[in-house]
């Protein structure tokens, strides 16, 4: 580290895009000499990159900022001086509330201000209290710099790579469309750079990101316009990239391209999460989501004769306003007919600013609760089964890390299941066929095999 450079140390709340998202904050950063620290103890600069999707997020951003400010306290006691940001998503919702409520914040800016970073430190390097949360006409993406070296070099076996941002459909329950702001797409040759940069060092396989990851439609190369499926295709062309996964999926944006990519692209891993939230045709009406059950039930049909081991995860929510218990019985009876390997499901929390909030009819906390714990038992049961499926199986695993034991390895299924196993440090970062000798509830337990077994298939057809 030169003696010019000063430390920056990010906090990350929340989804896989902000974990992405506080990488490019580092690269916008670099340039003006900060260099990314692991404790926040002597940072000239703390980011918190907030999430506003969980309930009382913002209450939470508050109570980090409390114990960031004895930070700050000190080093001022010391002679230096260090500047506290909150960045993200309730940076975005909340605003100059923020720079209100807590007077020792310095810099709030939200997700399409990432690009200004540079020149909004400078200002409140000068004492300025800023806060930025336009949507500027400009794609942000046109601005960003590129993955830096030193990112792309920490990428490891796996890596995250946002293609897509925000989201125009504007559910009833969510934040994002105002946190986010419209649906914007990068272009698909940015997307290719970044992403032979990350294979050329290591990476095995790329997550592609976005708030609704299928509706990207990017730019094309020789112009024109590509959709997910053929940037799909354009990437398992890229030598040493073995695997492919994307989320987060609207099923209004499952076009036949996009579908005949998983039947025909190899690389991309037979796993999709396609939230659904409702199993109820009026709740899904009072959601927004605009299609009904029967159109999300056809869509899985449609995904597994293309892809026929393919596993399913989902998003649910309970709770919703005028939801009765024969609506939540609807979404009990869809999950029984779909079959999840893994699923997230929530109780209904109202967002400030959102129609949800305001709706008549709000369900009893008591009520989502207990209705949240008959989904979930649901829903543990289905992954258990699904898990106890593999058993016996040869899959092959992407080794990422070391386990918690010594000389264990851990690395993820072609079905996102971690995969703990006895083996070398010197695989990391390998695909390696591994024999599946026991599930726990959240990952499984499988051995090397001695002699490569033919017969046995990598490959599982449903186990639903």
């Amino acid at each position: 580290m030169t003696a010019s450079s000063k430390k920056l140390f990010v906090k990350t709340f929340g989804c896989q895009m902000n974990v992405y998202d506080s990488g490019r904050m580092a690269d916008a950063l670099a340039p003006a000499g900060f260099v990314r620290t692991e404790t926040p103890d002597d940072a000239d600069l703390i980011i918190l990159n907030t999430c506003h999707i969980r309930e009382k997020a913002a209450e939470k951003v508050y109570s980090e900022v409390g114990r960031m400010r004895g930070i700050k306290q000190a080093r001022r006691g010391a002679g230096q001086e260090t500047l506290i940001a909150v960045a993200g998503c309730v940076a975005q919702a909340e605003g100059e509330e923020i720079v209100r409520r807590a007077p020792v914040v310095d810099l709030v800016f939200g997700p399409q201000a990432y690009h200004r970073l540079p020149a909004l430190v400078g200002r409140a390097q000068r004492g300025e209290a800023v806060v930025d949360t336009d949507f500027p006409a400009e794609d942000k993406f046109d601005h960003l710099p590129g993955a830096s070296p030193e990112r792309i070099r920490t990428a490891g076996p796996t890596a995250f790579l946002t293609i897509q941002e925000g989201c125009d459909k504007f559910c009833t329950f969510c934040v994002v469309p105002y946190t986010r702001g419209a649906e914007v797409s990068r272009p698909a040759a940015a997307i290719m750079d970044e992403a032979r940069r990350l294979v050329e060092l290591g990476t095995r396989e790329i997550t592609l990101l976005g708030q609704n990851v299928n509706a990207w439609h990017g730019a094309a190369p020789g112009g024109g316009e590509w959709g997910l499926g053929r940037l799909l295709h354009a990437l398992a062309g890229i030598d040493g990239l073995e695997r492919l996964r994307y989320t987060t999926s609207h099923p209004r944006d499952m076009d036949d391209e996009l579908i005949a990519a998983h039947r025909d692209v190899p690389q991309l891993m037979p796993f999709l999460h396609l939230p659904v939230q409702s199993g109820c045709d009026r709740v899904l009406a009072l959601m927004n989501r605009r299609h009904r059950r029967s159109d999300y039930l056809r869509l899985v049909d449609r995904i597994r004769k293309a892809r026929p081991d393919i596993a399913l995860s989902g998003d649910f929510i309970v709770g919703f306003p005028g939801e009765d218990e024969v609506d939540f019985e609807d979404t009990m009876e869809l999950v029984r007919d779909v079959g999840y390997a893994q699923a997230f499901s929530f109780k209904y929390s109202p967002r400030p600013g959102t129609p949800g909030a305001t709706m008549e009819d709000q369900v009893p906390d008591e009520v989502r609760g207990e209705r949240l714990n008959r989904l979930q038992a649901l829903l543990r049961h289905q992954q258990h089964n699904f898990n106890e499926g593999c058993v016996g199986t040869r899959l092959p695993v992407l080794l990422e890390r070391p386990g918690r034991k010594v000389g264990q390895l851990v690395g993820r299924s072609p079905y996102l299941q971690p995969v703990n196993v006895d083996a070398d440090a010197a695989l990391l970062g390998e695909v390696i066929e591994v024999v599946i000798e026991e599930a726990g509830p959240n990952s499984l337990f499988g051995r090397l095999p001695q002699v490569r077994d033919e017969a046995n298939p990598v490959v599982m057809e449903s186990r639903f």
